[in-house]
């Protein structure tokens, strides 16, 4: 008589796991049809010389925190940006196409704005007096319904009385007065996930804009945590509805400057293109891939 095979095991549909992220607020709330673009059809963009900028500016000022205090000179700083550049290159080899010349000339004067950004930091904080509690640090929480928020703050500080200040790095200037509320969202985003782990409201929020080298404070309070947990729930209900309806709409502004997608964004004249499959669940869950559903059926 033959082996009897067992029962096979099938495993469950992945359950949506719907999460949001700073940046991809501010996405939707620019635009619903960019946040379309780059969460449901995950559409290309090239690098862009300033973002990559930032990228390795932020680079050099956590790693600059691994030196002992004494250490944290602006020549240690200096020394750390081509490092950072070669290392980020080496990850993403397709970076080098933004600087095309045989000379090295735009390279050297990209590397040359990276310096000045490092040096602008130095006149704003001063590293030997900083000890970061953490750096890069991911936070996480789930509300009651089960939206997740998350993201990562560049520094966490953590005073000897417990009291938290959440800094972020900006590579590009301040904001005017207008739109000081726009840039602080970021942060009482992420002071709202502290708050909901750690059970502490953080006592300063600092926005530290190294284009102008300006510092922007805020001190939050409950009451501001609270508003800006109801303006993230109303702003997933819309994702949510913008998703059931497949309707992502346009919102033309001084953005579209910069944006990869105007030639099939409609505001422009453009089409965009159709729907992908399992478009719903990949506007609210960014790790959904099709893959487990298609598996399933």
């Amino acid at each position: 008589m033959g082996d009897v095979a067992g029962p096979i095991a099938v495993e469950a549909p992945r359950v949506l796991r719907a999460a949001l992220s700073p940046s991809r607020a501010a996405d939707f709330m620019h635009c619903p049809l960019r946040y379309r673009f780059r969460v449901v059809d995950r559409l290309a963009e090239a690098p862009s010389p300033a973002a990559v900028r930032g990228t390795v500016v932020h680079s050099v000022l956590e790693r600059l925190f691994d030196l002992p205090a004494v250490e944290r000179t602006l020549e240690s700083a200096r020394a750390l940006l081509q490092p950072q550049w070669q290392s980020l290159l080496e990850a993403t080899p397709e970076l080098g196409t933004m600087f095309p010349d045989d000379e090295g000339e735009a390279l050297a004067e990209w590397l040359r704005s990276a310096d000045e950004l490092v040096e602008r930091w130095f006149a704003l904080e001063d590293p030997t007096r900083l000890e970061p509690a953490e750096r890069e640090l991911y936070v996480e929480t789930t509300l009651d319904d089960g939206l997740v928020l998350r993201g990562y703050v560049d520094r966490l500080d953590v005073a000897g009385d417990g009291a938290m200040r959440v800094v972020d790095y900006k590579t590009g200037r301040s904001p005017s007065e207008l739109f000081e509320a726009k840039a602080l969202f970021q942060m009482r985003f992420y002071a709202l996930v502290l708050w909901r782990t750690r059970g502490v409201v953080p006592r300063l929020l600092q926005l530290v804009y190294l284009g102008d080298s300006q510092i922007l404070r805020y001190e939050p309070d409950e009451s501001d945590l609270l508003a800006t947990e109801r303006k993230v729930r109303a702003l997933w209900a819309a994702i949510e509805r913008a998703a059931a309806a497949g309707d992502w709409r346009p919102n033309r502004g001084r953005l579209c400057e910069w944006c990869d997608h105007q030639a099939i964004c409609p505001a422009w004249g453009g089409t965009p293109p159709p729907l992908p499959d399992h478009a719903f669940e990949r506007a609210l869950d960014p790790a959904y891939t099709g893959q487990d559903a298609a598996e399933a059926e």
